[in-house]
């Protein structure tokens, strides 16, 4: 499985983005997709999720009201939409795949199987 994550690049505070990863390879609606983030000088940490066939998604308490997941099964494609950027949001942004993770789960990584390249947003003041 190939993750090709794109969308990112400079916007203002206030301003909006739409990322999206696009997978290849051996796919399919039962992996859950999320989206991570890194921060310079930070740890990776966990932005939002969306399980399977986008039965239900989970969000990082400081992107809640702001960022939405969605997935496109049938274009094995998931999107964030990014409102409301904050310069904190500044971050290289990746895409994530697994299987197999669960509401308790999705939050960490490690529990990720593919990982896509990343993808940069930088929100100016």
């Amino acid at each position: 499985v190939q993750l090709q994550a794109s969308g990112g690049g400079l916007v203002q505070a206030g301003g909006s983005l739409r990322l999206s990863c696009a997978a290849s390879g051996r796919t399919g609606s039962w992996f859950t997709m999320a989206w991570f983030r890194q921060a310079p000088g930070k740890e990776r940490e966990f932005v939002a999720a969306v399980f399977r066939s986008g039965s239900g998604t989970y969000y990082a308490d400081s992107v809640k009201g702001r960022l939405t997941i969605s997935r496109d099964s049938a274009k094995n494609a998931v999107y964030l939409q990014m409102n409301s950027l904050k310069p904190e949001d500044t971050a290289v942004y990746y895409c994530a795949a697994g299987r197999g993770l669960i509401v308790s789960t999705i939050r960490n990584g490690r529990q990720y199987d593919y990982w896509g390249q990343g993808t940069l947003v930088t929100v100016s003041s």
